[in-house]
């Protein structure tokens, strides 16, 4: 198979619980504990940094990601999902997973894959630590799938777990509570380990503490810091600045626990060169001026919230939204911080999960506004908001990661 035959193979044999239902999400250890131990332990060649949260766990990965890239550490990264390119999942010093290696790790791998039923993350999962393995990667920024006790990347004994809030989302797989989510990600706490909790309220901080003392992990709650204007990274965002406080967290603690040597000038350029150094995408990501065209991956209420927050800072004549959601999301809540006088183009992204218009015109209950439309397409949306639009006027793409995913390989492919 070639690489265009082998992405295809992984697609179609194993659909991901994100592309699909509930129904293929496979949690627990046990598949990729014998996956990796036919690999060979890839998992055990190289230090780790564990990344759990609900949301920017992806940014603070990124950022992480660049300030190592400028130390000069051999440095991998694996996130999820990706938004244009499959190989965006695993990269090593800013370049993608090399296509043959991805070819040659199927051919090499596949009847262990298909024996063993494992699932598409848990593939992913070894193909990363394969890579890195190959690599020779001095360390690896590893994000969670989804959770964090039950994900597959939950094999690693890393340098240090990192969990960056706690809010909801995916309810009817890690619990309808907070304190449920809390325990899920709190999975990723391991025995003396250090673990550094980002911002989130006193009851979770009580769990995570909890979970930190039965293991005596020492734990480290990020308080919001002053002085940090002298970072600055591309596209400044509310959000994006509780993250850049938590990875300068992290890197104190790597300096200062693990004595690793991580510049002053490392910092600044780290965050300064971010996208060139990541090509991280979809995070409040100017992709147009006149109209201005933003968009952001966020895709439940806290992350929502956070954006709409954001919006105010904007100077812009009228509002255009294209929203389209998946699945197991509060539509109605999350619908309720932004301004009822917007232009709204509701969509729905061309996936199983997807939040059907149907239910949406069902859904959909915006007070005092006349203009609020529905399209099967995301392109169609889009296109209709562009067609509506000023140069004085803001388009804002959100609702989901597929919805961004779509527009973004308009723009870039």
């Amino acid at each position: 198979m070639n690489y265009t035959e082998t992405i295809q193979w992984i697609f179609n044999r194993f659909p991901s619980y994100q592309d699909k239902e509930k129904n293929y999400y496979k949690p627990g250890l046990e598949r990729i504990h014998n996956f990796c131990s036919y690999l060979g332990h890839p998992q055990n060649y190289f230090k780790s940094i564990h990344i759990a949260g609900t949301n920017g766990k992806g940014s603070t990965a990124h950022m992480l990601y660049s300030i190592l890239q400028e130390e000069k550490y051999n440095i991998g990264l694996f996130t999820s999902p990706h938004l244009i390119n499959f190989r965006e999942r695993i990269s090593c010093n800013g370049k993608l997973i090399d296509k043959n290696f991805i070819i040659e790790f199927i051919k090499k791998n596949k009847k262990i894959i298909e024996k063993e039923k494992i699932s598409f993350f848990e593939l992913n999962t070894g193909l990363a630590f394969e890579y890195f393995k190959n690599k020779k990667v001095f360390m690896a920024i590893i994000e969670t799938g989804l959770g964090g006790r039950l994900d597959s990347t939950n094999i690693i004994i890393p340098e240090i777990s990192v969990i960056t809030n706690i809010s909801k989302d995916h309810t009817k797989i890690l619990g309808n509570s907070l304190s449920k989510i809390a325990l899920e990600k709190a999975g990723i706490i391991k025995n003396n380990t250090s673990v550094i909790i980002g911002f989130c309220k006193n009851h979770i901080k009580r769990i995570l503490l909890q979970e930190a003392f039965n293991k005596n992990a020492p734990i480290y709650f990020i308080k919001k810091r002053k002085n940090i204007s002298m970072y600055t990274i591309p596209c400044e965002s509310i959000y994006q600045n509780y993250n850049k406080q938590l990875v300068l967290s992290i890197v104190n603690l790597l300096i200062n626990k693990k004595n690793i040597i991580i510049s002053n000038k490392s910092i600044k350029n780290g965050f300064l060169n971010v996208n060139k150094n990541t090509c991280i995408k979809g995070r409040w990501q100017i992709l147009q001026l006149n109209p201005k065209i933003i968009c952001d991956i966020a895709h439940n209420e806290e992350g929502i919230k956070i954006i709409t927050q954001q919006l105010k800072k904007e100077f812009y004549d009228k509002l255009h939204l294209v929203l389209g959601f998946v699945k197991d999301k509060n539509v109605k809540k999350i619908l309720q911080y932004f301004p009822s006088d917007a232009f709204y183009y509701f969509c729905q992204p061309n996936i199983d999960r997807k939040l059907s218009i149907k239910y949406l015109k069902k859904l959909v209950k915006i007070k005092n506004n006349k203009y609020v439309k529905f399209f099967y397409s995301v392109k169609d949306a889009f296109s209709n908001a562009k067609y509506n639009s000023k140069q004085q006027d803001l388009i804002l793409i959100s609702g989901s990661t597929f919805t961004v995913s779509e527009i973004l390989l308009n723009f870039f492919m």
